[in-house]
């Protein structure tokens, strides 16, 4: 094993794995049904042993815990939970040259030796991105919250985007009020531009006497010209997804010319807050890829796999596998042929990001609908 937060290209010695979960603290419950999943992933014949350790749900716990599991011997850290835990961790981890494939979804975390295994926003943009210019759709733009979650869809999109050669995004963030929304949306759609000549047409009609404002009138039913894009990427939920989708309205933002976009968090009708979004896409893995998960954790544990679960069984498998192969060097880590998760195939990078194998949601009158499967195998972009 390597310091200097690298890994070596060799296994590293320790053949334990070790999973790093809140125990205790207010995410306790959480952390027990994450340790439950690991260990339905470690339970067949020949598993490496797992070592569990507290983090208390703090940065300082995480590093602590995870000091003292590179001392038992681990050779691999899943877990822990959130970004700070993550962060305290890395640490103590990269410093003794141990990988962590922890459970955040938080893009920051990534490098090399530690791994993000949530659903991020660079994941879901990449898929849309990809599915968008597959039918010629190329002119890229976003309104999207002023906040955490905003910028890390502003990102995956400006990245995804010049990765598929399609330039550089309008990204607009707006704030919480309507005013803000409102001025955003029109801004980004440029409505001034599109809707001023025919508001000056129609002026001239009407004062052209009755045959004028037929004209007139005739006009203020036409279809004005398209926005200067043809995708729009939002990332509201609720009420603030509805003003924004009633402002696309009102700003001649049609959806028969835009093809709008949004986060897996669109799959729940409460994050859909009744807005209308009908054709819009959404990437989320196929709820069916999960079942036997779910039903195999319910028989185990006697309650539901709750969220993140998922990710606990995928780190524990993936320790599983390489152990039975030799071990977990780099190079093992980020084999390129992937894993095979519970919510699809995914493939961890040398920088500690990880591609995964997503489906194409489409938002109908009865709900969203899966109009392309995931991909099987780990190619890049998916």
């Amino acid at each position: 094993m390597l310091g200097g937060g690298t890994l070596s290209t060799a296994a590293p010695s320790g053949k334990r794995v070790a999973i790093l979960a809140p125990l205790s603290g207010p995410n306790a419950e959480r952390g027990n049904a994450l340790v439950k999943a690991a260990q339905l992933a470690l339970s067949g014949p020949g598993s490496p042993a797992l070592d569990v350790q507290d983090t208390g749900g703090t940065a300082s716990g995480a590093a602590a815990a995870a000091a003292t599991a590179i001392n038992a011997g681990a050779g691999l850290i899943i877990g822990p939970l959130t970004a700070s835990e993550t962060s305290g961790a890395a640490g103590p981890a990269q410093k003794a040259g141990v990988a962590v494939l922890a459970f955040t979804s938080d893009p920051a975390q990534a490098r090399p030796g530690v791994w993000v295994l949530g659903l991020t926003p660079a994941q879901q943009v990449r898929r849309l991105v990809g599915a968008a210019s597959s039918q010629g759709k190329n002119r890229f733009a976003a309104v999207l919250p002023e906040n955490e979650f905003g910028q890390a869809m502003a990102a995956a999109l400006t990245q995804a985007a010049q990765a598929a050669n399609a330039g550089s995004p309008d990204i607009r963030f707006h704030g919480s009020g309507m005013a803000s929304i409102s001025s955003t949306v029109r801004d980004i759609s440029a409505y001034g531009s599109r809707r001023g000549p025919v508001d000056a047409e129609m002026r001239a009609a009407r004062s052209q006497g009755v045959e004028g404002r037929k004209r007139a009138t005739e006009l203020s039913r036409a279809s004005i010209a398209p926005p200067p894009f043809d995708v729009l990427l939002l990332a509201d939920t609720g009420e603030q997804l509805n003003a924004v989708a009633s402002m696309l309205s009102y700003y001649d933002v049609d959806s028969g010319n835009v093809r709008i976009m949004g986060p897996a968090l669109w799959a729940s009708p409460t994050a859909r807050g009744g807005a209308p979004l009908g054709g819009a896409w959404f990437a989320a893995p196929d709820p069916s890829s999960r079942e036997n998960f779910d039903a195999a954790f319910t028989a185990a544990a006697g309650t539901p796999a709750p969220g993140l679960a998922d990710f606990a069984y995928d780190a524990a498998n993936i320790a599983r596998v390489l152990a039975a192969e030799g071990g977990f060097s780099a190079a093992a880590l980020c084999r390129p042929e992937g894993f095979a998760g519970v919510d699809g195939v995914l493939a961890l990078q040398p920088d500690g990001t990880v591609t995964r194998g997503l489906a194409l949601f489409e938002i109908r009158r009865g709900g969203p609908v899966m109009i392309e499967p995931a991909p099987v195998t780990a190619a890049p972009g998916t």
